[in-house]
C-alpha cells in the first residue's frame, strides 16, 4: 500500500509539474508572441477607406474615386439577413466564443495532420474576430507562427471591443470581389441593389465569396458558385436562421448577376475628371480616394446629353464635309466574319453603339458580327466615293443603326477634327455641362478646360465694350478703310477684313455684326489697346494678355471655358462669377465641408413658418466689374450677330439670344460663344494640333450648327424671355447702316440702346482718327462744332499708316441732320508721319470673321 502511495503521489507530482510546465510554455508562448504585436486598440477609432462618390445636380451618380470601392454601413444598418448569412459560412460560434474557437481549431489541425503531405494548402479555423485581426493588423503569411499572433490578437480584440462593433469591420473591410469592398458595395455591384433589398439566396451568395471570389464567380464559375451559395443556405438552414421551406425555395432561384441601372449612372467622363482634378488640387489625392466625400457637382444630365450630341453632331458634319478616307483594313477574306471581325481592336474614339462590319459587296451590302447582313445607307455609299477609297468586298468598316424603326445603318469613321461645348449659368457660373472632346476614351484631353487657343473675333465684343465704356455710342462711325502698323522693331502689319473689302464710315454696331477687323483694330488703337487689355483681364479671358495690337483680333490665347464666363457676365449684366464645377462637398458622416454658393439667407432657418412675414432676403454679393447700360448694349450689339450678321443661322429659333462667330487666320479655331437670357453657351472645333480647316470653314459654318443644336434641343418647349434691360436704358429707333435716328414707322429701323444723354440728336461729330461721332451732343467726344477727322490718336503706338490720321489739322465742320459726311472710301495716302508715343506692340495675328 505503501508503494501504490508513493507511486501515486509521485504520478500526482509529475502530472503537477507537466501541467505547470503546460502552463508555463503556454505563458511563455503567449509572451513570445505577443511581443511586437499590434496595437489593437487602434480599431476602436478605425475608419475604413471608403470610396468618394461624384453626383449630378439631382442626386445621379457621376462617377468614383476608390482605391477600395467600399461603402460604409453601420452595424445597426445591416439587415440580420446579410449578418446571419456570413455568421453562417464564416463563424456560426461568434456571439458565443471569445475571440477563439478551440473545437473549430480542433477540427482543422485534426484534418490537417490527415492531409499532411498531400500538398494540399492547410485549412483554417479562423473565427471573424482572428479574420478581422488578420485584415487590419497582420498579414496573410501562412504558417502557425501567424496563426497563433493572429489568435492572441483576436482575443485582446473580444474582451476590448463588442461583438457589433467586430463584426461590423468585418462586414464592411472584407473582399468580395468585382471590385468590391464591403457588402454594401458588393450588393450594388453584383445585383445592383441595396443591403435591405437583398433575397436570402443572394445574400448566401455574398457569404460565399470571402474565401474565393473568383473561383465563384456568378458568370465564369456558374456551377462552383451556385454549388457554394447553395451551401451557404443549408447552413443558414441548420443554425436556424431560416427555415427548411425558405431554404429550398431560396435554393431553387437562379444565380444571376445584374448589372446597375443605367438611368442612375451620368455619362459625363470629361466633367468627372475635370472635378477630379479640382479635388485633388484641393485636398490632395490620397485623400479623395479614401475618405469616402460626397461630392454634389453643378452637372445638369439633361444638358450633359444634349451638349455631347451636339458636339459629337458638328464634327462629324465636319467631317463629312471633308470626305471618307477609307475602311479599317482592306481585302479581308469572308469565311469567317465572326472571327474576323472579334479578333479586331477597337480604334481609339470608336463608340458604344457602332459595330464593326465586313462589306460583302460595293452596294454596301455588309455582314455584322452576329452574321446578320445589313444595307448602309445609299447616301454614305456615294459619299465612299469612287477611286481607291471606295467599299470593296472584305472591307472592314465601322457602322451605326439608324434609328430603333429603321433597318439600315450609317457608314462611321472616328473624326480627326476635335471640339468643345461649355453650358454656363450666367447667374452663378455652375457649369450645367461640359464635353471636352469627341470621345473621354480616345482621349482624356479637355479642350474646353485645358486647351489655349486663339479665340479670333469672339474676342471683339471686348473692344467695343471699351469703347461704349469710353463714351462711344452704338451709332459712333468708324472708318473701314485701311490700316498699316509698323511696330519699333520694324516688323508692318497689315489686316484685312474677311470679305477683302473696305466699307468706309459705319455704325459702331455694325462692327461686330459683320465682324469688320479694320474697324475694331481702329478702335482698339484710338481708345488705347492697354485699356481693352484691362477689359480683359477684369471679365477672366486672359490674365496675361500683352497689349499687342493684334490682340484686340483675337491673337492672345484662352479657354474655352474662360471665354464662355466672360459672355456670361455680359449677360448677367457685369456681375462677377467664377465658373464652378463643384456645388457642396460633405464628409463620410454627412457634413458640409465646402459650398460654392456663399448667399446667407437672412430671416431663413431649417423650418420657416409662414406668418405673412416678409420674403427671406438673399442679397447679391457678386461684385460688379462693369457698367451694366454699356454691358447691355454689347448685348443687344450682340442679338444684333444673331439678326443680321455672321450668326445668322441662328435666327430660325425663333428666341432672343446674341453671340459672336470666331474664326483666326487660316481658319485654324473656329468658335462660337453666346447666351440667352438664362443660359451662356461657347463651342470651339479645330485640330489639336492647328491647322487650317480648311475653304470656307469658319465659326459660323463649324461651332455655330452645335451652338444651334444645343439651343433648339435643350429649350426645346422653353417660353422664350428677352434679355432684361438695366434701369436708365434709353431705346431710339435707328437706320442700323448709318446710326441715323429714324422714323418709328420706318422699316428699316432698329431700336437701339442708348446711355442717357448720348443717343442721336441733330448733329453729326466727326472726330479724330476716322472716329464719327453718330450725334450724341453729350458724348465726352463731341467736339461741339469742331471736327478733327484726321487728328493723331494720344493711344497710338509705334509708327502708324490710316488714311485718316493725320491727314488736316484741327478744325471741321458739324453737319446737321440729314446730311451725311462725304467721306471718300480709298482717300488720297497721306504722307506718313512718325507717331513717337507710347509702346512698341507686337503684330501677330487675329480673327478674320
Amino acid at each position: 500500500m505503501r508503494f501504490i502511495g508513493k507511486f501515486l503521489l509521485w504520478c500526482f507530482s509529475l502530472g503537477l509539474l507537466g501541467l505547470i510546465a503546460a502552463v508555463l510554455f503556454v505563458v511563455g508562448v503567449f509572451i513570445y508572441f505577443s511581443y511586437d504585436l499590434p496595437n489593437y486598440s487602434t480599431l476602436k477609432d478605425y475608419e475604413p477607406s471608403l470610396v468618394t462618390r461624384v453626383h449630378s445636380g439631382d442626386g445621379r451618380l457621376l462617377d468614383e474615386f476608390a482605391q477600395e470601392n467600399r461603402i460604409f454601413v453601420p452595424s445597426e444598418e445591416i439587415p440580420d439577413l446579410v449578418k446571419n448569412a456570413f455568421l453562417a459560412a464564416e463563424d456560426k460560434n461568434f456571439y458565443t466564443h471569445k475571440g477563439v474557437d478551440p473545437m473549430a481549431i480542433a477540427r482543422a489541425m485534426a484534418s490537417n495532420i490527415k492531409n499532411a503531405g498531400s500538398g494540399r494548402r492547410p485549412i483554417g479555423a479562423s473565427t471573424i474576430t482572428q479574420q478581422v485581426a488578420k485584415n487590419f493588423l497582420l498579414t496573410n503569411e501562412v504558417s502557425y507562427t501567424r496563426k497563433i499572433r493572429e489568435a492572441i490578437v483576436a482575443y485582446r480584440m473580444d474582451k476590448a471591443m463588442s461583438k457589433d462593433r467586430i463584426l461590423e469591420l468585418y462586414l464592411n473591410e472584407i473582399f468580395l470581389g468585382q471590385r468590391s469592398y464591403g457588402v454594401a458595395s458588393a450588393a450594388l455591384n453584383y445585383f445592383n441593389k441595396s443591403l435591405d433589398e437583398l433575397a436570402i439566396e443572394e445574400a448566401a451568395y455574398l457569404a460565399a465569396l470571402p474565401k474565393a471570389p473568383n473561383n465563384y464567380h456568378p458568370m465564369r464559375n456558374k456551377e462552383s458558385a451556385l454549388e457554394r451559395r447553395n451551401w451557404v443556405i443549408d447552413e443558414m438552414a441548420d443554425n436556424d436562421f431560416i427555415t427548411e421551406s425558405q431554404a429550398e425555395m431560396a435554393k431553387l432561384k437562379p444565380l444571376e448577376m445584374v448589372k446597375r441601372e443605367a438611368d442612375r449612372v451620368v455619362n459625363a467622363p470629361y466633367f468627372a475628371e475635370e472635378v477630379r482634378r479640382e479635388m485633388v488640387e484641393r485636398y490632395g489625392e490620397d485623400s479623395i480616394l479614401k475618405s469616402g466625400l460626397s461630392i454634389r457637382t453643378s452637372v445638369d444630365p439633361t444638358y450633359q446629353r444634349i451638349a455631347e450630341e451636339a458636339l459629337r453632331d458638328g464634327l462629324l458634319a465636319f467631317d463629312r464635309r471633308h470626305g471618307w478616307r477609307g475602311p479599317l483594313e482592306r481585302g479581308q477574306t469572308t469565311g469567317s466574319l465572326s472571327a474576323t471581325i472579334e479578333n479586331l481592336d477597337k480604334p481609339e474614339g470608336m463608340l458604344d453603339s457602332w459595330q464593326f462590319a465586313v462589306v460583302l459587296d460595293g452596294s454596301g451590302r455588309v455582314a455584322l458580327r452576329e452574321g446578320a447582313q445589313v444595307n448602309i445607307r445609299s447616301e454614305d455609299v456615294k459619299w465612299a466615293g469612287g477611286g481607291s477609297n471606295a467599299l470593296k468586298t472584305g472591307d472592314i468598316v465601322m457602322v451605326e443603326k439608324v434609328g430603333e424603326e429603321s433597318a439600315e445603318y450609317y457608314l462611321r469613321q472616328v473624326p480627326k477634327i476635335q471640339g468643345g461645348i461649355v453650358v454656363i449659368d450666367p447667374n452663378t457660373g455652375r457649369v450645367l455641362a461640359m464635353q471636352g472632346g469627341w470621345a473621354f476614351d480616345g482621349s482624356q484631353y479637355n479642350r474646353a478646360t485645358q486647351a489655349r487657343r486663339q479665340p479670333g473675333s469672339a474676342f471683339k465684343p471686348f473692344v467695343y465694350l471699351t469703347a461704349l465704356d469710353q463714351g462711344y455710342t452704338p451709332s459712333t462711325l468708324v472708318m473701314d478703310a485701311p490700316f498699316e502698323y509698323t511696330d519699333t522693331a520694324g516688323n508692318v502689319w497689315r489686316p484685312k477684313n474677311y470679305s477683302n473689302k473696305f466699307y468706309g464710315a459705319t455704325p459702331l454696331r455694325v462692327g461686330i455684326e459683320k465682324s469688320r477687323n479694320l474697324m475694331t483694330v481702329r478702335l482698339a488703337n484710338h481708345i488705347g489697346i492697354e485699356k481693352v487689355v484691362d477689359t480683359a483681364k477684369e471679365f477672366g479671358i486672359d490674365e496675361n494678355m500683352k497689349p499687342h495690337l493684334a490682340n484686340a483680333l483675337g491673337a492672345g490665347e484662352t479657354t474655352l471655358l474662360k471665354l464662355t464666363n466672360a459672355y456670361a457676365m455680359l449677360v448677367n449684366g457685369g456681375n462677377k462669377i467664377t465658373p464652378s464645377f463643384i456645388d457642396r462637398i460633405q464628409d463620410r458622416y454627412g457634413n458640409t465641408v465646402f459650398k460654392t454658393d456663399e448667399h446667407q439667407c437672412r430671416n431663413c432657418g431649417p423650418k420657416i413658418r409662414w406668418e405673412n412675414q416678409d420674403v427671406p432676403n438673399i442679397p447679391d454679393i457678386r461684385p460688379q466689374i462693369g457698367n451694366p447700360q454699356t454691358i447691355y448694349q454689347i448685348v443687344s450689339i450682340l442679338e444684333g450677330v444673331v439678326e443680321r450678321g455672321t450668326g445668322q443661322r441662328l435666327k430660325s429659333l425663333g428666341r432672343p439670344l446674341a453671340g459672336k462667330t470666331g474664326t483666326t487666320n487660316e481658319s485654324k479655331d473656329t468658335w462660337f460663344v453666346g447666351f440667352t437670357p438664362d443660359l451662356a453657351i461657347g463651342v470651339y472645333v479645330g485640330m489639336d494640333n492647328p491647322k487650317p480647316l480648311g475653304s470656307g470653314e469658319t465659326g459660323s459654318s463649324t461651332a455655330a450648327p452645335v451652338f444651334k443644336d444645343f439651343v433648339e434641343d435643350a429649350l426645346d418647349g422653353v417660353p422664350a424671355t428677352p434679355f432684361r434691360v438695366p434701369e436708365g436704358i434709353k431705346m431710339v429707333r435707328v437706320n442700323p447702316q448709318t446710326g441715323k435716328r429714324v422714323s418709328p414707322l420706318d422699316d428699316s429701323g432698329i431700336w437701339e440702346a442708348f446711355v442717357p444723354g448720348t443717343e442721336p440728336d441733330d448733329r453729326v461729330t466727326i472726330i479724330d482718327d476716322g472716329i464719327v461721332e453718330g450725334y450724341g451732343q453729350n458724348s465726352p467726344y463731341s467736339t461741339q462744332g469742331n471736327t478733327d477727322l484726321y487728328g493723331p490718336s494720344p493711344y497710338s503706338q509705334g509708327n502708324q499708316t490710316d488714311p485718316y490720321s493725320p491727314y488736316q489739322p484741327r478744325g471741321g465742320t458739324t453737319y446737321s441732320t440729314g446730311a451725311q459726311p462725304n467721306v471718300p472710301m480709298q482717300p488720297q495716302q497721306p504722307e506718313r508721319q512718325p507717331n513717337t508715343g507710347g509702346t512698341s506692340a507686337g503684330t501677330g495675328t487675329g480673327g478674320l470673321y
